[in-house]
């Protein structure tokens, strides 16, 4: 409880001069969370190691030794927890505790041996990281140490250096523990054989010397805070000053400003504090049993801001190649670059947590393995989400089209309007939109004819047979000349040739392509080549062969078929010859009696009204006959051509 005390005092000065200095992130929050949970970690551990000797952990972390033998009443089963258990006991200043880590000889002293080994481990001890200290009872055996050793970290005192090694020790009771082994204790004496105070030591105030708080000197608290700050508010200047020099020089050199934003020098600044911050305080002569918590503190907060400065990368990159694909028109790999962005900030954030939560001592094997359980049902149930995602990036890396390109695919065609993490979207001719999934999309044959180079200009002349050959031939000749020679032509393919003989016409192709950006220019100079071409045509004497009908009738059958038409007209004029003729004879002796009748007949325009309306009907009759007769003719020349002569149709293209 004293640890944490003393930590937490120690933590909330430093967390208020850093809110007071700079605006607080997020991610700062995360870097102050951490903190606490290094402290508490530690907290726990001890109170586990000393609650209870069969239970094994840090920071909650419980693991049960799988081992026959019986279990160590200090918990020294494994090189970590011996570790970490000496260097509680040197906290709590228990020196006779202590030396139960030590592989003593009959002959030490333990409290003098315990003495002079945290004295040289104040002067220039480095140990390892916890995670790098194997955590099982036989310990590394990949080493290049016998498996009874275990090497956990070094003393570096001048130009002394003694390896920090553990041993494997069974004793008489069948424990089998780890121990500081007895050749590094016999090198102790003479490493501190020249030793000198250290600087915390040597510039303490009198009035602090040997006063403690939470367990800790309150000199070595001090400078440690004095350390952080220092180091902290020095690291940031240097950052900054080369941070703005780069960005004078680099455009200088690159011609472009500097990609990098100016938001990851606080990130920078965090990362090279945390790895300098441990030399500083081993060389400051801060003692062991401060130096390791705040070890620990440093080494999450590299991780942590070392994620952080990624992040911030990771935009920078990110934000720059949205940039160019706006710049050259690939909007379509915007969304893509999005979800790419998301993705690789989710797993990195992910690989940190791992990190940092195994570095506060926390077993995360059981939930990594839930995790990509979890994982994997998750993707067997989005397996067609996963699809469509992998086929949009396969569609935005290959890049078969661009958004604005006009292409054809399966039955459909239109301008490709939005390439999204779905699906696409095309608008087809119709002005409708249809949208496609990715993964279909991607698997499809695609025809883009943006990207065409050229446009195809084939056309075909039809020329009647009547025309001379000589003629025609000269004429092709010269319509291939014409179009090598056109302006609008280019020199890919130009050509004019026979390509077939009909029984009516020659068919002449003209082929050739032209430079066109889009398909309204190609219409518009085609237009142009058409007119040309046709213009040269009218000054040969051949003609066009135009779509005809011809209907073949033998005249000799439809001589019967004409008999009947004349017999009919016969019988059809005789009632109006017979009508004209008593016509004739009833205007004569009208003149007789008028002649012989001086006087007007009241009733003569009644009967003359009467006569007018009678030869009215018979034109009508006449006229219905005529009509009649006519489709009689047209009715039998048909069928009887049909039935038994036929006739022949031919259609010219």
């Amino acid at each position: 409880m004293s640890i944490q005390r003393h930590l937490s005092a120690r933590t909330a000065p430093s967390a208020s001069l850093i809110s007071l200095k700079i605006k607080t992130p997020l991610m700062i929050t995360v870097f102050l969370f951490a903190m606490l949970l290094s402290v508490l970690s530690v907290v726990f551990s001890h109170k586990a190691l000393a609650a209870e000797a069969n239970i094994l952990g840090v920071g909650g972390q419980t693991e049960e030794v799988v081992n026959t033998s019986v279990p160590d009443s200090f918990g020294r089963d494994t090189p970590r927890h011996t570790v970490q258990g000496f260097i509680k006991a040197l906290g709590d200043n228990d020196y006779l505790l202590a030396s139960n880590y030590l592989n003593l000889s009959k002959s030490d002293n333990p409290t003098t041996v315990v003495r002079q080994f945290k004295q040289a481990l104040d002067a220039g001890g480095r140990f390892q990281p916890d995670l790098q200290i194997n955590n099982t009872p036989e310990g590394n055996l990949s080493d290049q140490l016998p498996p009874s050793q275990e090497n956990v970290g070094v003393i570096n005192v001048g130009d002394k250096s003694v390896p920090l090694v553990l041993e494997r020790v069974a004793s008489k009771q069948g424990e089998q523990y780890w121990q500081f082994s007895n050749d590094t204790l016999s090198s102790i004496p003479e490493v501190i054989e020249n030793y000198q105070p250290t600087l915390v030591s040597r510039y303490t105030i009198d009035s602090l010397d040997g006063k403690k708080l939470f367990g800790y000197q309150i000199s070595d608290m001090l400078a440690a805070l004095a350390i952080i700050v220092s180091s902290f508010i020095f690291t940031y200047i240097v950052v900054w000053l080369l941070y703005y020099l780069l960005k004078l020089i680099y455009p200088r050199l690159r011609g472009e400003t500097l990609p990098l934003p100016n938001n990851v020098i606080l990130p920078l600044t965090v990362v090279i504090t945390a790895l300098i911050l441990a030399e500083v305080m081993v060389y400051a002569g801060i003692s062991v049993t401060l130096r390791e918590p705040i070890k620990r503190f440093t080494d999450i907060a590299s991780w942590v801001a070392t994620t952080w400065l990624l992040l911030r990368v990771i935009d920078s990159i990110f934000t720059r190649a949205v940039n160019l694909s706006y710049k050259k028109n690939y909007t379509e790999r915007v969304s893509i670059l999005g979800l790419m962005r998301k993705v690789v900030k989710a797993l990195l954030l992910i690989f940190a947590v791992i990190v940092i939560f195994g570095n506060l001592g926390f077993d995360l094997t059981t939930g990594i393995a839930a995790l990509g359980v979890g994982g994997l049902a998750l993707a067997l149930g989005a397996q067609k989400t996963i699809e469509n995602l992998v086929g949009s990036v396969v569609v935005v890396a290959d890049s078969p089209v661009r958004i604005g390109d006009y292409c054809s695919f399966g039955n459909q065609a239109g301008t490709v309007i939005d390439i999204g993490i779905r699906s696409s979207r095309v608008r087809t001719l119709n002005r409708t939109i249809v949208t496609v999934p990715n993964s279909d999309f991607s698997s499809m044959q695609i025809e883009n004819y943006t990207s065409r180079d050229m446009f195809h200009f084939l056309h075909n002349l039809y020329i009647k047979r009547n025309a001379d050959i000589d003629v025609v031939f000269k004429m092709v000749k010269k319509l291939d000349q014409f179009l090598d020679e056109h302006e609008l032509t280019n020199q890919e393919w130009n050509q004019a040739n026979i390509s077939e003989l009909r029984q009516d016409c020659y068919v002449i192709q003209l082929r050739a392509y032209i430079n066109a950006v889009d398909s309204i220019e190609f219409y518009r100079k085609q237009d142009d080549l058409l007119v040309d071409v046709l213009t040269l045509v009218k000054k040969y004497d051949v003609e066009h062969a135009l779509p005809t009908q011809q209907l073949i009738v033998n005249q000799a059958e439809l001589e019967p078929q004409l008999q009947l038409e004349t017999v009919t007209d016969d019988s059809i004029n005789e009632p109006a010859a017979a009508s004209d003729a008593g016509e004739a004879d009833t205007d004569a002796d009208n003149d007789n009696a008028g002649d012989e009748q001086k006087t007007l007949d009241l009733n003569k325009n009644a009967d003359s009204a009467t006569s007018e309306k009678e030869a009215r009907k018979d034109t009508s009759k006449k006229q219905k006959l005529q009509k009649h007769k006519h489709r009689l003719l047209k009715k039998g020349k048909f069928k009887h051509a049909k039935k038994k002569f036929g006739f022949s149709i031919w259609n010219q293209p």
